[in-house]
């Protein structure tokens, strides 16, 4: 049970980040939204400091536990900047990303979030299964 506990506590802490500024700002916490916003120069102020916390984790994480945890990527960087590229594709066809319909659409019960975030998790098992039978 004991390895559940970092990712309940990030879920919680992402679920209160999330409803904070939905409650404080009105706006909800889509990843997508927030840098598209923050480039555009839009409420910069917010919307940096929710990137700089985002891009803070990791720092944070490896100062409490002495490292970051193992992990490899086994894709090249071509494929992993096209894969990059679609998801920003995707997320502008989807009217957001998976943190907004997923956490915040769902959330709220919205139907149009319900509907991407089972396309978003529908696309994932779907890429992992054929991408396991091709390797």
């Amino acid at each position: 049970m004991s390895a559940y506990w970092p990712s309940l506590f990030g879920g919680m802490v992402l679920g209160l980040s999330a409803g904070m500024l939905l409650l404080l700002n009105g706006r909800i916490a889509g990843i997508s939204g927030i840098v598209g916003r923050l480039l555009g120069g839009l409420q910069a102020w917010v919307n940096g400091a929710f990137v700089a916390g985002l891009l803070a984790g990791p720092a944070i994480y490896a100062t409490i536990h002495g490292a970051l945890p193992a992990m490899t990527v086994s894709a090249s960087w071509p494929v992993i900047i096209v894969a990059g590229l679609l998801v920003g594709i995707g997320t502008r066809m989807g009217s957001g990303c998976t943190s907004g319909h997923g956490i915040l659409g769902l959330a709220r019960l919205s139907k149009r979030s319900m509907v991407a975030t089972l396309s978003f998790l529908g696309a994932g098992v779907a890429t992992a299964t054929l991408s396991g039978m091709l390797s």
